[in-house]
């Protein structure tokens, strides 16, 4: 049995992580970390003998973990992943893994150091619409992948309207749409086109009023071969998820759970899937990404599973980092170094 941990009981780890966790049988999460005394005794009310901590280090210390899910802000991901490790727990950290591109790879040294797992929640790829998108490209049914656009439109940041979080709208904590939609779509795309990393970004942000928090971006990313899009807002009137993949062969749309492939020569197939109705957290797919993480633990920290997410996650914070200079510099077109 292993025994697990949450860093940061806000909605997310209290909807979609702690459910995701709950799918297995070979896992219990035994302790909770949360400076906030309300979301402690949320987690004192949802689960039964937990232990809840106000001070991450007397939580290492108090507990033998296998692992810790860090399910803070932003902000303090960074800090709370090297306690951790140091600690000798393997980390799983929900998106976005950290906010500059230097410290990805100082995680990454620190976990091999300690020969401990290290792994980002890429939920996206876990998600039945986009699993069949990839099941589709990798069958070749597209033929070659010439472009890709990701589009996320949201009314409002996640839990705004709840009275919820706020630290979506704090640029310091790690808010801004860039970060919070920016990160799955460009680990998306690289998954989808099959592990290639990006070359370049150019984009075009908007901010929230006397704010510099990003709540609109455009963004057009390289790759070998392949373009890819991306539409992101919290202006929008209504909420839509919606992809278009262009191949040789066939275009691919998905909008929400319905997906629909056209050849060329416009023969028509429905490829939609079912799954639950889209919101912001999404227990099923967390679900995917624990038996990942699992897994990854038996591979150990040079096994592939890490080694693609963290890939991965360095190309976003990459592509984020890119994103805003270039929006600084009049959207000029920004060349990333390969990762």
């Amino acid at each position: 049995m292993l025994r697990g941990a949450i860093s940061g009981f806000g909605e997310v780890a209290a909807r979609a992580h702690l459910a995701g966790w709950g799918t297995r049988a070979d896992v219990q999460i035994v302790a909770i970390h949360d400076p906030v005394s309300a979301r402690r005794h949320a987690a004192i009310n949802l689960i039964k003998n937990i232990r809840v901590y106000d001070d991450l280090d007397l939580m290492l210390d108090g507990e033998k973990l296998d692992f810790v899910d860090i399910a803070s802000p932003p902000a303090y991901h960074n800090a709370t992943a090297v306690r951790a490790l140091e600690a000798g727990a393997h980390v799983l950290i929900e998106k976005p893994l950290c906010l500059e591109p230097g410290v990805c790879a100082e995680l990454k040294r620190a976990a091999t150091k300690a020969s401990r797992v290290l792994m980002c929640v890429h939920n996206w790829k876990y998600a039945p619409a986009y699993r069949r998108t990839h099941e589709l490209i990798a069958s070749r049914r597209l033929g070659d992948v010439t472009h890709l656009t990701l589009d996320r439109l949201r009314t409002a940041p996640a839990g705004q309207s709840s009275g919820g979080e706020r630290w979506r709208l704090d640029a310091r904590m790690g808010g801004g749409i860039l970060i919070d939609h920016g990160w799955h779509v460009f680990y998306l795309m690289q998954w989808l086109i099959g592990g290639r990393r990006p070359t370049a970004v150019a984009a075009e942000l908007g901010h929230l009023q006397g704010t510099n928090v990003d709540d609109f971006a455009r963004i057009r990313v390289d790759f070998a071969s392949v373009t890819a899009d991306a539409y992101l807002s919290w202006r929008a009137r209504e909420r839509a998820t919606t992809a278009r993949i262009e191949g040789t062969k066939a275009v691919l749309e998905v909008d929400g759970n319905r997906l629909e492939l056209r050849t060329r020569d416009d023969a028509h197939e429905d490829c939609s899937v079912v799954d639950a109705a889209d919101d912001s957290y999404h227990p099923s797919w967390f679900a995917g990404m624990a038996t990942d993480f699992v897994l990854a633990l038996g591979q150990g920290s040079a096994g592939p599973l890490m080694s693609e997410n963290l890939a991965e996650a360095a190309s976003a914070v990459a592509l984020i980092a890119g994103a805003r200079e270039s929006a600084a510099t009049g959207s000029s077109r920004v060349n990333l170094a390969p990762i």
